[in-house]
């Protein structure tokens, strides 16, 4: 099992979904390439589970955190996507 400081990698994408843990290339540095695919991949399905859920249509308030967790995870992933072609992990990219 893969961890990252102690975690589950899908608990350190709810993390950063929720806005405990930020993702920079600091955080990444100290991973291999299995922990960075497989947080990767974790964000992603975390991604989609916020996604599949019931959209909040008149609570302003939900939406927004809705919103802000679907935006730290994407910009994970961006940062993430980066790092690794920075690094030359394409077993990451694909």
């Amino acid at each position: 099992m893969i961890s990252i400081r102690g975690k589950s990698l899908l608990a350190t994408a709810k993390d950063i979904a929720e806005g405990y843990v930020i993702v920079n290339p600091l955080f990444l540095k100290p991973l291999d390439v299995e922990s960075v695919k497989g947080l990767y991949q974790q964000i992603m399905k975390v991604q989609t589970a916020i996604r599949n859920e019931k959209f909040p249509f008149n609570d302003i308030a939900a939406l927004r955190m809705r919103n802000m967790k679907l935006q730290r995870l994407h910009s994970a992933l961006l940062i993430i996507k980066n790092f690794a072609r920075e690094r030359g992990m394409k077993q990451v990219l694909s």
